[in-house]
């Protein structure tokens, strides 16, 4: 039987890796405000201050609830959480 060996680093860690070695990162100019401009978009992505008003079919408000349960979220999270994944691709309508 054939074992598959464990390698803790990732391609996309090894390509990092690999252009640090070629010395392929520059230095910022100003490293204050990147580093702010960073905190400020980080705030924003986690800010949740908009609400929307979604009409369901009762049959699917009680499915979101059973299924938000099984995930261990309130259905609130569970609705974000699947906008969240279509918008960033992970999750694609059925044809």
């Amino acid at each position: 039987m054939k074992t598959k060996s464990f390698d803790p680093i990732d391609k996309e860690e090894k390509k990092l890796m690999e252009s640090i070695a070629k010395d392929e990162w520059k230095p910022v100019k100003n490293i204050k405000q990147e580093k702010e401009k960073a905190i400020v978009a980080a705030r924003n992505t986690l800010k949740k201050d908009k609400r929307i008003n979604l009409r369901l079919s009762q049959k699917d408000y009680y499915q979101i609830q059973i299924k938000a349960i099984e995930e261990g979220i309130p259905y609130q999270t569970f609705i974000s959480s699947i906008i969240h994944k279509y918008l960033n691709g992970s999750l694609s309508p059925k044809a």
